[in-house]
C-alpha cells in the first residue's frame, strides 16, 4: 500500500511537471505582441508611413533571427489617420482585445494623449513616438517616449539665435496639439536666452496661404522667425515666406525633419535651420560619433528596403521598438510590470535619437546634446558648426 501511495504521488508529481512543461512550451510558442496605432494616412502620413514601415521591417528581421526570448514577434497595427478619437478606440482594442504586451506608437501628440489614460489604467507599457512635453511631464508610470521634446527644440533654436547675436524673434505656429505645445514651451524658455517675441501669429490646420500673417511679421521688427509646427503647414509657411520678400533667418521645428519637407518647400527652404536627430546627417557625422554605426545601419537597411529617403520619424519607431525589446530581454519575460521597470532603468542605449538614460523622473532620457542643428543647403541637410 505504501509503495502504491508513493507511486501515486510520483505519478501525480510527474503529471504536474509535465503540465508545467507544456504550459512553458506553449508560452514559448505564443508570440510577443507589439501593438501600434499610427497616422499612416491623413495630414501626418509623412510621419506615420515611415514609422509603420520601420516597425514592419525590424519585426521581420528580428523574427528571421529567432525572435526574442525564443518567441516570435507579432505586430498588431491600426491606422488612426491622425484622428484622436480613432486613436483612443484602437488603443482600447489593442489593450482589451488584442492583448498586446507593449504599445509602440502614437504618431502625433493628439493621438498619443488620447491613449495615455487607457495605458495608465490598464498597466500596459506605452512608448510614444510624438514630441510634446505633456506626454511625459508630469511623469506617468506606464508612458515613455522616444523623440526629443518641443521644449528641447525651443532651447536648441534659441541657443543658435543667441550665437548669431539676435534677440527679436517672430513666432508663427499651427493649431495642432504639437504646435500649441511647442509655442507654449518657446514662450516659457525664451527669456533664458535673451529672446524677445515681437510677433505671435497662428494658422489653421487646413490653411493653404499664410501670407497675411507673414506680412504682419515682416513689419514687426523681427530679426528671425520661428515656425512651431509640423505637417504640411511649415512648408506652406516657407514658400510664402519667400513670396512676401522675407529674408530673415527662418527656423522650423524638429517636427519637419525629413526630406519630404525639403521637397514640399522647394528652393524656398534654402538656409532654413532646424534641430534634428543625427540620423538625417549620418553620412557626414565624424567617424568617432557614437551614433554613427546605429544611424548608418538603420539608414542603409531602410533605404535598401523601401527605396525612399530615411526620416527621423522612422528612427523614432526604431528606437521605440528596440527599447521595448531590450526591456523584455532585461525583464526575462513579457510581464508588463517588469518590462515597465526595465524601461525606466534604461541606461546607455544608443539609438537614432541619441543616447538614452531614463530614470523614475525622466521617461525620455535624452538631453540637449542629442539634437544637432541643421541647415538646408542646395536641397540637402548640412551640420551647423
Amino acid at each position: 500500500m505504501a509503495f502504491q501511495h508513493r507511486a501515486g504521488r510520483l505519478a501525480r508529481g510527474l503529471a504536474l511537471a509535465a503540465t508545467a512543461l507544456l504550459a512553458t512550451a506553449a508560452q514559448a510558442q505564443e508570440p510577443l505582441r507589439i501593438g501600434t496605432f499610427l497616422s499612416v494616412t491623413g495630414p501626418a502620413a509623412f510621419l506615420g508611413d515611415p514609422e509603420l514601415k520601420t516597425l514592419e521591417l525590424y519585426v521581420d528581421r528580428i523574427n528571421a533571427e529567432g525572435g526574442v526570448l525564443g518567441r516570435k514577434l507579432q505586430l498588431v497595427s491600426y491606422d488612426d489617420s491622425g484622428d484622436a478619437e480613432k486613436a483612443r478606440t484602437f488603443a482600447k482594442r489593442l489593450i482589451e482585445q488584442d492583448k498586446v504586451d507593449v504599445i509602440v506608437g502614437g504618431t502625433t501628440t493628439g493621438t498619443t494623449m488620447a491613449a495615455v489614460p487607457l495605458a495608465e489604467q490598464a498597466g500596459t507599457p506605452f512608448i510614444s513616438l510624438a514630441g510634446a512635453v505633456p506626454i511625459i511631464e508630469p511623469t506617468k508610470k506606464w508612458v515613455f517616449k522616444t523623440p526629443h521634446t518641443d521644449r528641447m527644440a525651443c532651447e536648441k533654436i534659441f541657443a543658435d539665435v543667441q550665437a548669431r547675436k539676435l534677440t527679436k524673434v517672430a513666432l508663427i505656429s499651427g493649431s495642432g496639439g504639437f504646435d500649441k505645445s511647442m509655442r507654449g514651451e518657446c514662450l516659457k524658455v525664451a527669456s533664458r536666452y535673451g529672446v524677445e517675441f515681437v510677433a505671435d501669429e497662428t494658422y489653421g490646420a487646413t490653411d493653404t496661404d499664410m501670407t497675411a500673417q507673414l506680412t504682419k511679421i515682416k513689419g514687426s521688427g523681427a530679426q528671425a522667425v520661428l515656425n512651431a509646427g509640423f505637417g504640411q503647414g511649415p512648408a506652406i509657411v516657407t514658400r510664402n515666406y519667400r513670396q512676401v520678400g522675407l529674408s530673415l533667418p527662418l527656423y522650423q521645428s524638429h517636427g519637419v525633419a525629413s526630406h519630404e519637407y525639403i521637397k514640399l518647400s522647394g528652393p524656398a527652404a534654402e538656409g532654413v535651420r532646424l534641430p534634428a536627430a543625427a540620423l538625417l546627417v549620418s553620412e557626414i557625422l565624424p567617424a568617432n560619433d557614437p551614433q554613427k554605426p546605429v544611424v548608418s545601419s538603420y539608414r542603409k537597411q531602410y533605404e535598401d528596403k523601401f527605396k525612399s529617403d530615411v526620416s527621423t520619424f522612422g528612427g523614432h519607431a526604431y528606437d521605440g521598438l528596440m527599447l521595448a525589446i531590450n526591456a523584455i530581454k532585461s525583464a526575462g519575460s513579457a510581464d508588463k510590470a517588469k518590462v515597465r521597470d526595465a524601461l525606466e532603468t534604461t541606461k546607455g542605449y544608443v539609438g537614432t535619437g541619441g543616447v538614452v538614460n531614463m530614470s523614475a523622473n525622466d521617461h525620455m532620457g535624452l538631453d540637449l546634446t542629442a539634437f544637432r542643428m541643421l541647415e538646408i543647403r542646395n536641397g540637402a541637410w548640412t551640420l551647423v558648426k
